[in-house]
């Protein structure tokens, strides 16, 4: 997919890896950016090429809003998201709901908004920004993040199989950490989020459905056709 002239809408991009994506669009001479976000005042670029938009993954109706005033997208990037941080056997299951209802169904509700768009433009493409956590659980609260990730991977996987007949791209894009406010606190790596948004425009342009943009994500998909205990380790002694 050729990034000059195209019309993108992208979730989340108020900050983080979503203006960065916004970002490395404009430079690399997309048409017109929708910049979505659920406070679209909050989204502040100045470029008259950006039209802030309200659409939140967890109220249909704005994302129904959203795809009726962007019939012309050609890209869609779900970037948008959120980590409660919640663990699987201690944390109210309500909290790994709103994971599970803002990743996975949330992120579906935009794609299945937007599919009849991009079909009406020639197919175009979608981006998912997945997670090395599609793969791998952690200790330290990403359990809940995880499984959602996980979810949204398949997904993703699902997606463009039923959207292959209308030419529609998926690409999926995996990443350890970002330096981001999401992960503002945690002790880990982290890469710039503007390359997590230039590798998956990169991989667009090459026609690539899976973007793996750093040493983490590679190491853990390599691992993945091994024996697990190169991820996890042999259990505790009881």
């Amino acid at each position: 997919m050729d990034i000059t002239g195209a019309i993108a809408l992208v979730t989340g991009a108020n900050r983080g890896i979503g203006r960065r994506f916004v970002e490395q669009l404009l430079d690399q001479g997309a048409e017109k950016v929708y910049a979505t976000a659920r406070r679209p005042e909050s989204i502040g670029f100045t470029d008259a090429r950006v039209t802030p938009l309200h659409l939140d993954l967890l109220d249909e109706k704005s994302v129904s809003a959203a795809a009726a005033v962007a019939q012309d997208v050609t890209l869609l990037v779900n970037n948008a998201g959120i980590s409660t941080g919640a663990d699987l056997l201690t944390a109210d299951l309500a909290m790994i709901r709103r994971d599970l209802e803002t990743h996975l169904f949330g992120t579906l509700g935009v794609i299945r908004a937007f599919a009849p768009v991009l079909a009406s433009n020639n197919g175009g493409a979608i981006v998912n920004v997945l997670s090395v956590l599609s793969w791998v659980a952690t200790h330290g609260g990403s359990g809940s993040y995880s499984v959602a990730k996980a979810a949204e991977w398949n997904m993703t996987n699902g997606v463009r199989v039923e959207l292959a007949g209308q030419k529609t791209l998926v690409q999926g894009v995996h990443l350890g950490a970002a330096d981001t406010d999401m992960m503002a606190g945690r002790d880990a790596p982290k890469i710039d989020p503007a390359d997590v948004a230039r590798a998956s425009l990169d991989g667009l342009r090459a026609g690539a459905i899976e973007v793996l943009v750093d040493d983490p994500s590679r190491f853990v998909k390599a691992a993945l056709s091994g024996d697990p205990a190169q991820l996890y380790g042999p259990p505790s002694a009881s």
